[in-house]
């Protein structure tokens, strides 16, 4: 891997500055990609990005800047986004600062701030090799998501296309998913949660996929699974709910998914088991009723639902009940080798009461659990 040190004036840096919703943000005569499809939208707050061309103005350094050089000769910006920006709007006349735009500087004092010299680190190698680099680069300033770190790897024509369905205020998946969605668009967690939902598909990794796909022309193919994920949910479960926000659903349907719901009786469960959400019932994580039902109401799904356990109490006032002897194999065991259970299973209605708790020993209450 090699990484050299440049000074390369500002001038030639802002040099063919374009801002393009469609584009994204280029300059350096259109070598440099500023804000390349693994970074953020601009985030800085006015009183930084004023701080950044006072900085220039008083021939202060900046911090260094980091560029990678891509397979087609041209560069991306790795690190220094904000400041390059801040930079070229100020020089395109953007905006102002205590009432001075560029223009209205004088030439001497606007030939000072195009020659300024930016520190700026090139590195050409491997993908591997940039991955690591860009992880140390990324060790300070406002630090990358993991996906906008995969997204300065695997950048090409199919994660430009992904980033317009995922990656704006307002894109489509926000459009139609916001409701399902935790996180943020911009910072990459709708397309992070649409990569790793159909990666897992195939027991892959995020990597794997975007690896894969990298050099694809569109990205229909994730689009199009994610519209059906979205549209599986709303049809299976018409009745929405806040607890539905932020869960696996494209996990769910690739395991569910092919299976026959009837949604009016999965409404009518969901109404059941909501009623006996703590703390006045045993489910302490409603959100799991979901994965629960498509389950079947499999036994060994009631895990997802937190089932309020048996406190210590109730589980000494059965032992000394039963004089430490399990009901199921009739032998004696001291109370720390047995374990609370259900007498009446609480899939089939059985409360967390103390009249509902019973002691069984290791083996029966797995064998029972098995069942």
């Amino acid at each position: 891997m090699k990484i050299k040190l440049h000074e390369i004036p500002v001038r030639e840096v802002v040099a063919g500055y374009i801002d393009s919703a469609e584009n994204g943000v280029v300059g350096y005569n259109g070598r440099l990609n500023i804000r390349p499809a693994f970074q953020r939208e601009f985030i800085y707050k006015d009183k930084q990005r004023d701080e950044v061309i006072r900085t220039v103005r008083k021939d202060f350094p900046l911090n260094v800047m980091y560029w990678v050089l891509s397979d087609d000769g041209n560069y991306e910006v790795l690190d220094g986004q904000q400041r390059t920006i801040s930079i070229c709007q100020y020089v395109a006349g953007d905006y102002s600062i205590d009432h001075m735009g560029f223009d209205n500087l004088t030439k001497s004092e606007q030939e000072q701030i195009l020659d300024y010299p930016l520190m700026i680190y090139i590195c050409e190698g491997t993908d591997k090799e940039k991955l690591d680099w860009f992880e140390i680069v990324n060790m300070v300033g406002e630090q990358l998501s993991a996906q906008e770190r995969r997204n300065a790897i695997y950048t090409g024509e199919w994660l430009t296309e992904a980033k317009k369905y995922f990656s704006k205020n307002g894109c489509p998946a926000y459009a139609i998913a916001s409701d399902y969605m935790k996180g943020s668009p911009i910072r990459q967690e709708y397309l992070e949660t649409a990569i790793r939902w159909i990666a897992a598909r195939d027991d892959k990794k995020i990597e794997d996929y975007m690896a894969a796909h990298q050099h694809d022309t569109n990205c229909n193919e994730l689009w199009l699974y994610f519209q059906t994920v979205i549209n599986w949910v709303k049809a299976t479960f018409p009745n929405y709910r806040k607890e539905m926000k932020g869960l696996e659903w494209g996990v769910f349907f690739n395991k569910y998914g092919t299976g026959k719901y009837d949604p009016k009786q999965l409404e009518a469960r969901i109404v059941d088991l909501m009623q006996d959400v703590a703390p006045d019932g045993d489910i302490t994580k409603p959100t799991g009723i979901y994965e629960y039902l498509l389950s079947g109401e499999d036994k060994k799904f009631e895990r997802v639902l937190s089932i309020r356990a048996f406190t210590p109490k109730m589980a000494r006032a059965a032992y000394e009940r039963q004089k430490g002897i399990c009901p199921k194999c009739k032998k004696h065991f001291a109370f720390d080798d047995m374990q609370a259970d259900h007498i009446t299973p609480w899939s089939k209605g059985g409360r967390t009461t103390a009249a509902n708790c019973q002691m069984l020993c290791a083996d029966c209450n797995r064998r029972k659990s098995d069942v």
